[in-house]
């Protein structure tokens, strides 16, 4: 390789950790870790939006709502396994952040509905969202969409990503 293709590779590289590390946001002293979704087949009317809050401060705070454009409303759920039973119950409370810690928004737990689509979520875009905090306020992101099937492993594996 010439100097110049080891240039080319490294602006390349720098560019898209640059463009990685953009999908962290910040709330105060709260850090959202990679919002995500999963795409939807053509007339579904629900999706799933997952994220990890990590909480620095010394303060618990609370997410009490989340807004999309592409959905009618949104819902934070939790599901739970109890002697083999699957259950899934409303947040209407919204979901605790205690201070110091963090929550996990994935599939099988914590998760968003986005209730009444107005669009099908498509692989490889991103859909913006907004977080509302009790404490810390509101927080635009965007939700990476993943595939279908898509597991999305930890939020908080993809810190940096």
């Amino acid at each position: 390789m010439n100097t110049s293709s080891l240039y080319l590779t490294a602006l390349a590289l720098t560019l898209t950790n640059a463009a990685a590390f953009a999908h962290d946001y910040k709330a105060g002293p709260l850090k959202i870790v990679h919002p995500w979704s999963r795409a939807t087949p053509a007339g579904a009317k629900v999706g799933g939006g997952y994220l990890g809050i990590e909480n620095t401060g010394t303060t618990p705070d609370r997410l009490v709502s989340v807004s999309v454009p592409f959905a009618a409303r949104t819902e934070m759920h939790e599901m739970a396994t109890t002697n083999g039973v699957m259950t899934m119950r409303p947040l209407e409370q919204g979901v605790d952040v205690p201070a110091g810690g963090k929550v996990e928004f994935k599939p099988g737990g914590y998760h968003i509905m986005f209730m009444e689509l107005k669009q099908p979520l498509k692989q490889g875009e991103a859909v913006k969202g907004t977080l509302t905090f009790e404490k810390a306020g509101t927080v635009e992101v965007e939700f990476k969409v993943d595939a279908v099937g898509a597991k999305g492993g930890e939020p908080s594996a993809h810190t940096g990503h």
